[in-house]
C-alpha cells in the first residue's frame, strides 16, 4: 500500500493527478467524437497553430499565464472557425483548409518566437511539466472538464447524429455546422488548458489514446465516453506511479501507460483486436475446408 499511497502525500504529485484525470475525462470524450468523425489529426493541426497566439501574447503581455493561455485560445478559434468557413465557402475540402491554416499559423509562430529577444521554450510548449501544475493549472482543467460535460449533456442529440450521419442531421433541421464548430471549439479549449501542464504533444496522446482503447472493446457512443474517461484517469493514476517509482517524466509515462493499453486492447480485444480475428479467420477456413470435404 506504501507502494500505491506514498507518491500522492505530496501536493505537487495530488495536482499532477487531479489535472491529467480532469483533461483525461474531457479530453476522451472529445477525442472519441473527433476519432469517430475522422478528425483526429485535425486535433493535432489545432495543437500546433496555437503557438502564434501564445507568441503574440508574450510580445505584447509578456510572461502572463493569463495572458499566454487566451492568445493560444485565439489562434486555436481562428484555426478551427476559419477553417470551417473556407471549406464551406470555397470548393476546398476542410481538411486541406485545416492544413493550409495550420502550417501557416505554426510557421508564424515560430518565426515571432525566434526574434523575441526572450526566447519562448518550445520544449516545454510542446511537453509542458505535468508535476509542476499550480492551483491555476487545475482551475483551468476543472474548467474546461465540467464545460465539456455540460455541453455533451446539453447537446447529446445533436452530437451523437452529427458524428454517425451528418447528412441526415442536416436533413432534419439540424444546424450541423454549429455543431462541428461547437466540437472544434471544445478541443481548442481543452488543449488550452492542458497547455500549461501538459504541453500539446502529452495532451494530443492524453485525449486520443483513451478515445481509440476505448473503440476497440464499446459498440455504443454513451459506453466509449464512459469507458474512455475511465481509461484516461487509470493511465494517469499508472503513469504518475510509473513515473514516481521509476523517475521517468510523468507526463510520458502517462501516455506510455495509455500506449501499453491500447496495444494490449488492439492484440487482445475478444470482438476487436487482431488476435480474435486471426482465430475467426481460421476457423472459418476450417469450416470452408470440412464443408467442401
Amino acid at each position: 500500500m506504501d507502494w500505491l499511497t506514498e507518491p500522492f502525500s505530496y501536493g505537487f504529485m495530488q495536482r499532477a493527478l487531479l489535472v491529467s484525470v480532469l483533461l483525461g475525462i474531457s479530453g476522451g470524450m472529445i477525442g472519441s467524437v473527433l476519432m469517430l468523425r475522422r478528425l483526429a489529426l485535425m486535433g493535432d493541426a489545432l495543437a500546433h497553430s496555437l503557438l502564434p497566439g501564445v507568441a503574440i501574447a508574450y510580445l505584447i503581455f509578456g510572461a502572463s499565464t493569463v495572458a499566454l493561455l487566451a492568445g493560444g485560445l485565439i489562434a486555436g478559434l481562428i484555426t478551427a472557425i476559419g477553417s470551417g468557413l473556407i471549406s464551406r465557402l470555397t470548393r476546398m475540402k476542410e481538411e486541406a483548409a485545416f492544413g493550409s491554416l495550420y502550417l501557416i499559423l505554426f510557421a508564424t509562430g515560430i518565426a515571432i518566437a525566434s526574434t523575441m529577444p526572450v526566447r519562448i521554450n518550445l520544449l516545454h510548449f510542446l511537453f509542458g511539466n505535468v508535476l509542476g501544475a499550480g492551483s491555476q493549472d487545475v482551475a483551468l482543467a476543472a474548467g474546461a472538464c465540467a464545460l465539456t460535460l455540460v455541453v455533451f449533456a446539453a447537446f447529446h442529440r445533436g452530437i451523437v447524429l452529427e458524428t454517425f450521419d451528418p447528412v441526415f442531421h442536416r436533413a432534419t433541421g439540424g444546424r450541423g455546422g454549429v455543431v462541428h464548430l461547437g466540437i472544434l471549439a471544445l478541443t481548442v479549449v481543452n488543449l488550452v488548458a492542458a497547455l500549461q501542464s501538459m504541453g500539446i504533444v502529452l495532451a494530443l496522446g492524453l485525449f486520443l489514446l483513451p478515445a481509440v482503447t476505448a473503440y476497440l472493446w464499446c459498440d455504443r457512443l454513451r459506453s466509449m465516453f464512459v469507458s474512455a474517461a475511465a481509461i484516461a484517469v487509470g493511465g494517469s493514476v499508472a503513469g504518475i506511479l510509473l513515473s514516481y517509482h521509476a523517475g521517468l517524466p510523468s507526463g510520458s509515462a502517462i501516455v506510455i501507460c495509455l500506449g501499453a493499453a491500447f496495444v494490449a486492447s488492439a492484440l487482445a480485444s475478444p470482438r476487436y483486436g487482431a488476435l480474435a480475428k486471426i482465430i475467426r479467420h481460421v476457423q472459418e477456413s476450417r469450416a470452408v475446408i470440412h464443408s467442401r470435404e
